[in-house]
């Protein structure tokens, strides 16, 4: 379907509210968009591509625009958003690729795209479509190293690919529940460009400098007020950190126990403490929860002399996403030994918290045990 956005700017991508997971890792709650964009002047260009599965829906909302596009902008590589280029090329044989050269060399190797069908342009160059013009505004690491966001001057609408965006499907084209779509987009951002935050701050910046009426990403919904999707962001990528959170997983009590020693004894000190047992959550609610934490508890029994997995995949994932956190402690219970705290550290490549002195006992702990357990909680306070 084409939707207006403006007298010279449509949107032409489309929904997929069954899609469960993505990059077959996301939990995708809210279904996903591939969102496109076609802006007319004298001359036509479409704004990134979509999905292959869904090419054809796509070139027939591209083919309600009644006109015959002349370039495609190729803001970012990735599948999701340069799949269906193939089709597109094949519908218009004598449109170009507008992109940038990193971005040319991955959609030849992705894509398998000719040389001879790519316009190269550079940092804030600009395409006059005839009464109507784009900008382009580079943007790396965002999560890609060939990112770049195209602006339409004259309407002051931002395409900003991936950035800002968020995994919702619907058929309304504006955010229009700003309270529900802060969770999707805040799910997005920990799962996808937490480990970027340096770069998002920057380019958070830029944002601001062209100073946009409107946000189109290339997942979820329009934003009509830009402010509200900044300044979340602004907030999420800050390294300003406060709370505590437990992440645990229980098998027979003991380690559930801990927790609700661990949590009294830190919520007994004024600190917000979050708890989440693995067992009952996803990965995109775990990312969530780690965005702007100070401190992050990890629970787990011994299984098969290590680590329960699903607290594994929590380090992994801690590691992977790198969060703002300052201090992890790891916690836990054992029938007869294991080696979960060698296991647990190995997976500690890419972050550097001060690791708090390990908390593991045999079986159900006991009495003094407890104590020595809420002594590293309120030692943990005194840091917090």
């Amino acid at each position: 379907m084409l939707r207006k956005i403006s007298d010279r700017v449509f949107a032409v991508g489309v929904n997929d509210f069954k899609r469960k997971l993505f990059d077959a890792l996301v939990p995708l709650p809210d279904g996903t968009s591939y969102n496109s964009y076609l802006v007319k002047g004298e001359k036509t260009a479409v704004i990134d591509a979509v999905d292959p599965p869904f090419a054809a829906e796509w070139l027939k909302n591209i083919q309600e625009a009644d006109c015959h596009p002349d370039y495609i902008i190729a803001n970012h590589a990735e599948q999701d958003h340069s799949g269906a280029l193939v089709d597109f090329l094949r519908a218009y044989p004598g449109a170009k690729v507008v992109t940038n050269a990193k971005c040319r060399d991955l959609l030849i190797d992705l894509l398998h795209i000719p040389p001879e069908n790519f316009l190269l342009v550079e940092d804030r160059a600009a395409l006059d479509l005839g009464g109507v013009s784009l900008e382009f505004y580079f943007a790396p690491w965002v999560h890609w190293p060939e990112t770049m966001f195209t602006l339409v001057p004259q309407e002051k609408i931002l395409f900003t690919t991936d950035f800002l965006g968020a995994h919702y499907a619907s058929d309304d084209l504006y955010v229009r529940d700003e309270a529900l779509i802060y969770r999707a987009a805040k799910r997005y951002y920990a799962e996808i460009m937490m480990p970027f935050r340096t770069n998002v701050r920057r380019h958070l910046e830029l944002v601001r400098t062209l100073v946009p009426k409107i946000i189109a990403p290339s997942h979820g919904q329009v934003y009509h007020r830009p402010d509200f999707i900044l300044s979340a962001y602004a907030e999420w990528a800050s390294e300003d950190t406060k709370d505590a959170l437990i992440l645990y997983v229980s098998m027979h009590d003991s380690v559930r126990h801990m927790t609700e020693i661990i949590r009294r004894e830190l919520e007994g000190k004024n600190i917000a403490v979050r708890a989440l047992d693995l067992s009952l959550v996803d990965s995109g609610e775990v990312a969530m929860e780690l965005v702007g934490t100070k401190a992050v508890l990890l629970g787990t029994p011994m299984v098969l002399a290590g680590a329960h997995p699903v607290a594994a995949n929590a380090v992994f994932l801690f590691n992977a996403l790198r969060p703002p956190a300052k201090y992890l402690g790891l916690y836990g219970s054992y029938s007869w030994g294991g080696r979960a705290v060698e296991q647990l550290s190995a997976l500690l490549t890419a972050v550097q918290p001060e690791i708090l002195p390990p908390q593991f006992f045999k079986g159900l702990p006991r009495p003094a045990e407890d104590e020595q357990l809420a002594a590293w909680a309120r030692d943990l306070a005194a840091k917090l």
